[in-house]
């Protein structure tokens, strides 16, 4: 399962809807500025390099590109940019002036720092009608969904002092004592998921929350694989509920040595938060017509599909096909908890800070 989630957090399809350089009447839109030149592409030495700048846990099968630079010509270069909040702080000191044509893994945390740094020109793909809306956070099209996920606690169905959790107030029961391992949300993204969804339910109220879990033995790790392979009964330690992603039960049966036939480990649904990543294009790159090309493969079936077993998230277009056993294991929050991108940039400081305050002090 580390494999899993080569992080990710934690967390979470994509096939081939490519254009034809040469096809004029299916070309994206792409919102270009007005001394762009036009993609003429007459043979392969002509054929564009796209950069495509990503987080550090992105995954994709090997050759999953071919397929798009077969159908159009256009390379693609990957290149690794650190975390979500590393990716969107570097991308903002070149903003207009690009090191790369287009960004994927800006999710929902980090949306708003994003917009607000103007890094993205409007592209709107006709592949946005297989994206239900509620993934769609951007009216302005300047981000385009690509895949999505729920954080949630996971805990392992035979090591439970007691019955299963199905709430947050479960957590802070004395039945789960010295139970439950979390991130630190300063360092941890799926630690700053959980603090997002105890704001989300408890409103004003999530300090006394976070005071009782405290009180209740509530460990801390630095990040996901401290936590998970850790302290949790997953990897040799005690405790049997853990701060992770709904998609860890079928990570667990994909990866279990001897195989299983079915996982070890639950999900607390009323725990989750939903995760959105996008990728958008890069204001001011050279190559705005192949950089919307590539946002249609992105979301197109071929990488869709792609997604799950590499990334361990779902995918966007609820035209792909999960894996069997996703299908068999997985599931998410039919009400995940959920905050609106400017919330979060609002409030990201005053908020860690408090945690803080309540948890390490």
């Amino acid at each position: 399962m580390k494999n899993l989630f080569r992080l990710f957090a934690i967390i979470c399809a994509l096939v081939v809807f490519t254009v034809s350089c040469a096809s004029s009447d299916e070309s994206p839109s792409v919102v270009a500025a007005d001394d762009a030149p036009p993609l003429e592409v007459t043979d392969n030495d002509n054929c564009p390099t796209l950069t495509l700048a990503t987080h550090d846990s992105f995954f994709v099968s090997d050759g999953v590109f071919d397929t798009f630079t077969a159908d159009t010509c256009i390379k693609v270069k990957q290149v690794a940019a650190g975390d979500a909040g590393q990716m969107v702080s570097a991308a903002a000191l070149t903003v207009d002036n690009p090191t790369a044509d287009v960004m994927f893994g800006i999710d929902n945390t980090f949306l708003q720092r994003g917009l607000d740094a103007e890094l993205f020109q409007p592209y709107q793909s006709e592949l946005l009608s297989t994206v239900p809306e509620a993934l769609q956070l951007d009216p302005e099209y300047r981000v385009t969904p690509i895949d999505y996920g729920d954080v949630c606690a996971n805990y392992w169905i035979d090591a439970l002092p007691g019955a299963a959790p199905s709430t947050l107030d479960d957590l802070i029961d004395p039945t789960n004592a010295n139970q439950f391992v979390t991130q630190n949300p300063e360092t941890s993204s799926p630690g700053f998921a959980f603090l997002l969804a105890t704001i989300a339910r408890y409103g004003d109220g999530w300090p006394d929350y976070w005071q009782a879990l405290v009180d209740n033995g509530v460990s801390i790790t630095a990040g996901w694989e401290d936590a998970y392979y850790g302290e949790f009964i997953a990897g040799g330690g005690d405790r049997s509920i853990v701060m992770s992603y709904a998609s860890s039960p079928p990570a667990e049966v994909i990866f279990a040595d001897p195989p299983i036939d079915a996982p070890p480990t639950g999900v607390l649904f009323d725990s989750c938060f939903r995760q959105i990543e996008f990728a958008g294009v890069l204001a001011g790159t050279e190559n705005p017509i192949a950089a919307g090309q590539l946002i249609d493969f992105m979301l197109g079936t071929t990488f869709q599909q792609d997604i799950p077993l590499n990334m361990f998230v779902y995918p966007a277009n609820s035209d792909a096909q999960l894996p069997e056993t996703f299908e068999n294991f997985g599931a998410l929050a039919d009400e995940p908890l959920t905050m609106t991108p400017a919330e979060i940039e609002a409030n990201r400081e005053a908020w860690t800070e408090q945690w803080v305050e309540i948890v390490l002090s």
